[in-house]
């Protein structure tokens, strides 16, 4: 029986397994091993489509991140999400989003990048995706490691309490 996976599941995997902790590989690390790691994924049981989707997703992550272009915003600027935002994602990740920026967790930086993101996998997701989409862009773009600590903790640690 083949489960349907998302591309997110396979971002997830791949942050669990070769992002996330000290002693894995970088971005640029797994981008080299791309092949290797393609075949592992396909073993266990992650679509070939979606393999590539997460490794694309993932690169154009760095690119962005790289980039110099990215400009802050105003603290002081209101965010009005558009329509394809809200349709993809749902009222409490919105939410969220706001808590950790109110929180100094996320910039309008990281924020936007984290949106950038969301639109760029085209589905729907849930809360708990999004936590997972947010812990990636906060441990890929530079100087962002307080903040990716801070994440973390909330996550794994389920200490915190916004309003839904």
């Amino acid at each position: 029986m083949i489960l349907k996976q998302s591309v997110v599941d396979v971002l997830m995997f791949l942050f669990e397994r070769y992002l996330g902790d000290d002693d894995g590989l970088e971005n640029s690390s797994v981008a080299d091993e791309r092949d290797t790691i393609q075949t592992r994924l396909e073993q266990m049981g992650f679509q070939h489509v979606e393999i590539n989707q997460a490794f694309d997703w993932l690169e154009d992550l760095a690119l962005v991140s790289d980039s110099k272009r990215l400009a802050q915003i105003r603290a002081t600027s209101v965010r009005i999400y558009s329509e394809e935002e809200k349709a993809l994602l749902n009222q409490e990740s919105i939410n969220f989003i706001g808590f950790l920026q109110q929180s100094g967790i996320l910039t309008t930086v990281t924020r936007e990048l984290i949106l950038d993101r969301v639109i760029a996998l085209g589905q729907p997701l849930d809360t708990e995706q999004v936590k997972w989409i947010i812990m990636i862009v906060l441990h890929a773009y530079p100087g962002e490691e307080n903040a990716f600590a801070l994440m973390e903790s909330l996550i794994f640690d389920n200490t915190y309490t916004y309003i839904q």
